[in-house]
């Protein structure tokens, strides 16, 4: 039987996932992208070119800048990462064997890992890094000895940060500060490493700025949203923390010049 373009389109975007709604349009593009183009192409993928705040409820709309902030405060520099990050570690108390950027195996099970990592590793050091799923705490560390020597390249590492890891702290930052789709992405991926670093609570005094920060996501009010972030600091000044005072600084810069005209290929779509 003969079908219409449209029929068609809508049979794809079922099998996608998508709203089936026979239009090909971004959500469609997105979902067509991430299953069919290779990782270097998917990591460009991007939405529009506006300095107008994206009109998105699924998912976010991130900035390439504000993700390589991030990257550069969960690993200090690329040669840190080559000198310390580079091979499977534990870092203590109840984690798991952890690798790539704060990549817990011990909280992965043995299928999110294959999904998250399977095309980026060799499929020996997937089966020895499958062994370590789910363990954690002393087990984990009398495991480390059986991957230590494993190397993570750093580009994988950014992979599964960018499309594993940031999507899951995509939705837990759109339930902490409701309308934060409708921000520009700069401002979008400064309240993303937020929560990334902070978490989602919002109770206590030592939350009050996040708090805060609620009602100005839906004001728009950029420069206040901004300035909350820099009250921040109160809680680390004097610490010996300066690394969390620069990223507090970095995200408010971001999100005070997130008005600003940004080209297609420095988007990335987290959903």
């Amino acid at each position: 039987m003969h079908r219409t373009t449209s029929e068609r389109l809508k049979r794809i975007q079922q099998y996608l996932g998508v709203e089936p709604d026979g239009v090909l349009g971004g959500q469609t593009l997105s979902a067509l992208e991430k299953r069919l183009l290779p990782i270097d192409v998917r990591l460009e993928q991007a939405t529009s070119i506006s300095a107008t705040p994206p009109a998105i409820t699924q998912g976010l709309t991130l900035s390439k800048k504000g993700i390589d902030l991030m990257i550069q405060h969960e690993i200090s520099s690329e040669q840190y990462y080559q000198a310390k990050l580079i091979h499977p570690s534990w870092p203590g108390g109840d984690s798991g064997i952890t690798i790539g950027i704060g990549y817990d195996l011990g909280y992965a099970s043995t299928a999110q890992f294959e999904r998250d990592w399977s095309a980026l590793l060799p499929t020996y050091d997937i089966a020895k890094l499958r062994r370590v799923c789910g363990s954690k705490a002393a087990s984990a560390k009398r495991l480390l000895s059986s991957v230590q020597t494993l190397v993570i390249p750093l580009s994988a590492a950014k992979h599964v940060f960018v499309h594993a890891s940031l999507p899951l702290y995509a939705s837990k930052t759109q339930r902490t500060f409701p309308g934060v789709e409708k921000l520009h992405p700069d401002a979008q991926s400064a309240l993303l490493s937020l929560v990334y670093n902070r978490g989602t609570s919002i109770s206590g005094d030592s939350r009050r700025e996040m708090a805060a920060i609620q009602p100005l996501v839906l004001r728009q009010a950029y420069q206040d949203i901004a300035q909350q972030i820099i009250n921040m600091k109160r809680l680390w000044q004097g610490r010996g923390l300066d690394g969390l005072l620069h990223r507090r600084d970095d995200e408010a810069r971001l999100v005070m010049q997130a008005a600003r005209t940004y080209q297609a290929d420095e988007l990335v779509q987290v959903a």
